[in-house]
Order: structure tokens, then C-alpha cells, then sequence
């Protein structure tokens, strides 16, 4: 079942900050079931360009449509930044509970299974390791289904089973018609990704 089936369009974004540009005319365009990798050098704005997508940061130009129509964040996206959103002094499937019923979704016992968290639903999250965390937060992306997946360096701190796992997930959700934008400084296997390539801006 496709999960959204008009164009993710992306055209012309800038953003600055205190004066600092941080990137210009970014434009790109997903359909269903293709992903985006975005790659640069720290300081090229990739982490505040996912923010911008996720309408956490305001855009100075430009403009992000959904079948044409201007969007800000709502129930299109996942958005998975740095930090992985789990209160520690909660266990494993009580945080998963609380983000299922936050995004009016699933029970999360799939989810569990999916990224091999059983043994850990017990658990306090503030025990885990850090590629143990990482996976519970991918968990979270499965529990209600969501067209557009934005995620900041999704693999790092993982091993490479975990790795594997996750990249195993993101191919289902493009097969479902989903879209994925992420950003990267390593390669994202599976799928073929196109690439945006962020430079630092030269400023005036």
C-alpha cells in the first residue's frame, strides 16, 4: 500500500542565522519510494536543513510542498535527529508505549521484533548502550506510518548487524511508497540514493 503518491519538492530553501548564511537555493524533488542522502562537511547546514524540512527551523526562501501544496511539520513526517528522544528513568517499551500513543499509532510490539529490542524491553533506557538507544529510536519511526523519513546520521554508533537491520527498514518503507531524506558522511546501502552535496557558503 503506497503510503503517499504525489511529489516531496523541496525549491529554492535558504537559511541564515545572526547574519551567517548557512545555505542557499537548495532545490530537490522525491516521488514515491525514493530517498535522498545528504552529504557535505560539518558546517555545511545539513542538520539544520533536515530541521528546516521538519519545520523546526524557518527558511528565509524558498518553499516545501507536498503535492504542490506549501507544507510546514505535521503528520507527513518522521523526523530523527541527534538525540534520540527516550526518557532514560523509563524502560524500553514504556518509552515505545508512550510514542505510540503520542502519534495515535500502534501497539509497539512489531516494532520491537523489527529491531531486535526483546531482550531490552525491560530494561531502563538510560542503561542501554549507545547502539542499543539508536535502535529504539528507529522503533519509533514504525509505529505510525508516515510518508516522509528525515533522519540525521541515522547509522552512526552502530555495529554493522544493527546497521544492516535498519538499512533492511528503510527499504521496506520506500517499497511502501514512503520517502527518506538523510543525512550522511558514510554510504546508506540497499537502495539507490541520489545525493545533494552541501558546500559551505562563501559570505559576503
Amino acid at each position: 500500500m503506497s503510503l503517499f503518491n504525489t511529489p516531496f519538492s523541496v525549491a529554492h530553501l535558504s537559511v541564515s542565522r545572526g547574519g551567517f548564511v548557512l545555505f542557499e537555493n537548495v532545490s530537490f524533488r522525491l516521488d514515491k519510494g525514493q530517498a535522498l542522502r545528504i552529504t557535505g562537511p560539518n558546517g555545511a547546514g545539513k542538520t539544520t536543513l533536515l530541521r528546516c524540512l521538519a519545520g523546526l527551523v524557518g527558511p528565509d526562501a524558498g518553499s516545501i510542498t507536498l503535492g504542490g501544496i506549501g507544507v510546514q511539520n505535521d503528520s507527513t513526517f518522521h523526523y530523527l535527529g541527534h538525540l534520540n528522544a527516550m526518557k532514560p528513568q523509563l524502560s524500553v517499551g514504556e518509552n515505545l508505549a508512550f510514542w505510540a500513543k503520542t502519534h495515535g499509532g500502534i501497539e509497539p510490539a512489531c516494532a520491537i521484533k523489527t529491531l531486535n529490542l526483546v531482550r531490552l524491553v525491560d530494561l531502563p533506557f538510560s542503561v542501554l548502550s549507545s547502539g542499543q538507544k539508536r535502535r529504539v529510536a528507529f522503533a519509533r519511526l514504525l509505529l505510525s506510518p508516515r510518508a516522509v523519513w528525515l533522519l540525521d546520521e541515522p547509522t552512526v554508533g552502530l555495529d554493522t548487524d544493527s546497521g544492516a537491520v535498519f538499512e533492511t527498514v528503510m527499504e521496506r518503507h520506500l517499497a511502501d511508497g514512503g520517502m527518506i531524506v538523510a543525512t550522511t558522511h558514510t554510504p546508506l546501502g540497499g537502495t539507490s540514493w541520489q545525493t545533494l552535496a552541501l558546500q559551505p557558503v562563501v559570505q559576503p
